[in-house]
């Protein structure tokens, strides 16, 4: 018995599946996305790109997308933090409010809920079709900006604020003066995971919107529908510019908060491209 070896579990070895889901799910569609993106009729080619940055309808409908991810995170952030702040500085069930806010509502369908946003809009007459989409996707992503606001509000150190209120500091100086700048992590992981998937999106604005409400997740989603010719080839280099959008955003944002930024934000974003 002396000769045979015990078996050890390393920890090592629970990452398996986990590499496993990586490489099927997420690094395998990157690939067969840059070769249909860097091919043209078989042959290596960069006219899918050229198509990208010489078709100013192209460029206009993603600085349109951009301004619309921009209006919809600050709604988001307006409306979350002072709710992330009553529920961080109260002495109700944290667990229970979890479940209640943030989770039991990403049971549903976002498809499911949008459609329930569309009945609603229907029901009370509303014809603005912009409205309706800024309104869709702040529903949609509200708990994405509320959670790491939460996370980093109910774990913040309460000692510097009435270190700051006993140095004289009043409420709305102790706000921008200590509660602000300790939760800046938490504000840019919120705005990533808000802003980036929104610009990617296109089952909200084609449920809730109309052609004044074409986003630049419409034009990918387009190409790739669409029957026969070089679809998938110019919706793949399309995907790819603005997953090179998406790592420039991270990049900034982690350089910003000195790399506390959350990376849920990239695998919020990653999904909605893939």
């Amino acid at each position: 018995m002396t000769g045979i070896k015990k078996f050890r579990l390393k920890r090592s070895y629970f990452s398996f599946p986990y590499a496993v889901m990586s490489a099927l799910f997420v690094i395998l569609p990157l690939l067969i996305t840059a070769f249909y993106a860097f091919t043209r009729d078989g042959s290596f080619s960069l006219a899918n790109f050229a198509k990208f940055f010489t078709t100013f309808n192209t460029l206009k409908v993603l600085l349109y997308s951009l301004g619309i991810a921009a209006l919809v995170t600050a709604i988001c952030l307006l409306l979350a933090y002072p709710l992330a702040m009553m529920l961080a500085d109260s002495k109700i069930n944290k667990s229970a409010v979890t479940v209640m806010l943030f989770i039991m509502p990403m049971w549903i369908n976002s498809l499911l809920r949008t459609y329930a946003m569309k009945n609603v809009f229907q029901l009370i007459g509303m014809t603005n079709a912009y409205a309706a989409v800024i309104i869709g996707l702040v529903y949609d992503f509200f708990p994405f900006m509320l959670l790491p606001l939460y996370s980093v509000l109910s774990n913040m150190d309460k000692s510097y604020i009435e270190a700051a209120n006993d140095l004289g500091c009043g409420a709305v100086q102790s706000f921008f003066k200590v509660r602000l700048p300790l939760s800046l992590p938490g504000i840019m992981s919120g705005v990533l995971m808000v802003f980036m998937p929104t610009v990617s999106t296109f089952a909200i604005s084609d449920i809730l919107g109309d052609t004044s409400t074409y986003m630049f997740g419409n034009i990918i989603n387009d190409w790739f529908t669409a029957s026969g010719g070089s679809g998938w080839n110019i919706g793949s280099a399309y995907s790819l510019v603005l997953l090179a959008l998406i790592g420039i955003t991270m990049l900034i944002a982690n350089k910003a908060t000195g790399g506390k930024a959350s990376a849920a934000g990239a695998a919020q974003a990653g999904g909605g491209l893939l």
